[in-house]
């Protein structure tokens, strides 16, 4: 039995004559009964029976025909499927930190399928974990095509490309002591008990960094994995902490102290699985983020 077979099946069972049956196929007629005794004989039950100068479906040709019709009809749609993903068409696991999708990654996608109206795109969106370590592990496994998420050492397989920064701010309860102040110096947050990022998150490499590069430590009171969660315990009086300049904080209760001399940035990456497949449509998204980002552009 084979794919050939199983059309010249339906075509004859729709038909119900062979001659007209063989001239839609472009085949012979005796291919076309051929083929089909070839069928009979595999399954070994009569598909066909004459009725005058046409052939009908036996009742197990009927059943038979349910199932090839069925399947025909699947294989021509994922043909169809297919043949859209090699022009650019089909569908996109997009992940991206929460942080991202109030105007930044919705405007890539956005624009990305105004920039194509010819083709069929569809989007899946992903922000479910909300930190670095997920969509990262997301990308690896193939759960997720693309993402957008800080950078994490030691991951072999995964292609950075920095696409964004946001800058290193500290914030504080409005009757912290170093409230007073508009600027501080990094080394002044040091007496002071503060919330920092969890392990799991990519922030928190980023700040451990920073503190040592200004040669200085940090007393983490609470650790926690979302930004905006430490800016509403901020704002709570539950210590200050060193995050990434956010338009939440502008719409809560804290002071928001810009730091001196800190010639460190939180980046964004652009993040794809360098072992993977990656469909014409993502490789195409993927170059349009990169050709329509700065990395010097600055989120807040």
């Amino acid at each position: 039995m084979n794919l050939q077979h199983l059309k010249y099946f339906d075509v004859l069972a729709r038909e119900q004559h062979y001659t007209r049956s063989s001239k839609l196929l472009n085949v012979t007629q005796p291919s076309l009964s051929n083929a089909i005794s070839s069928l009979e004989a595999e399954l070994g039950v009569p598909l066909f029976e004459k009725k005058g100068r046409n052939v009908v479906l036996t009742k197990p040709g009927v059943i038979f025909h349910d199932y090839v019709s069925k399947t025909l009809a699947m294989l021509d749609t994922g043909i169809e499927t297919v043949t859209k993903i090699n022009k650019g068409s089909g569908y996109i696991s997009f992940a991206f930190l929460p942080i991202l999708g109030t105007r930044y990654a919705p405007r890539f996608a956005s624009g990305f399928i105004k920039a194509n109206p010819e083709k069929e795109i569809e989007f899946d969106f992903h922000t479910s974990a909300g930190i670095t370590r997920e969509i990262i592990e997301g990308i690896k496994s193939m759960k997720y095509d693309i993402g957008i998420c800080s950078y994490l050492p030691d991951e072999p397989t995964i292609e950075f490309i920095p696409v964004a920064n946001q800058e290193l701010v500290v914030i504080t309860p409005l009757d912290h002591p170093l409230a007073q102040f508009d600027e501080i110096y990094l080394e002044q947050t040091q007496p002071f008990p503060q919330i920092g990022f969890s392990k799991n998150s990519g922030l928190r490499s980023i700040i451990d960094s920073a503190f040592k590069r200004n040669n200085c430590t940090y007393n983490i009171v609470y650790e926690v994995t979302v930004d905006q969660v430490i800016a509403g315990l901020v704002s709570q009086g539950f210590g200050m902490a060193v995050v990434p300049d956010m338009g939440v904080l502008e719409s809560l209760p804290l002071k928001k102290i810009r730091l001196k001399n800190l010639n460190w940035e939180r980046y964004f990456y652009l993040v794809t699985n360098k072992e993977a497949y990656l469909t014409p449509v993502v490789t195409n998204f993927k170059e349009y983020v990169l050709a329509n980002s700065d990395p010097q552009e600055t989120i807040y």
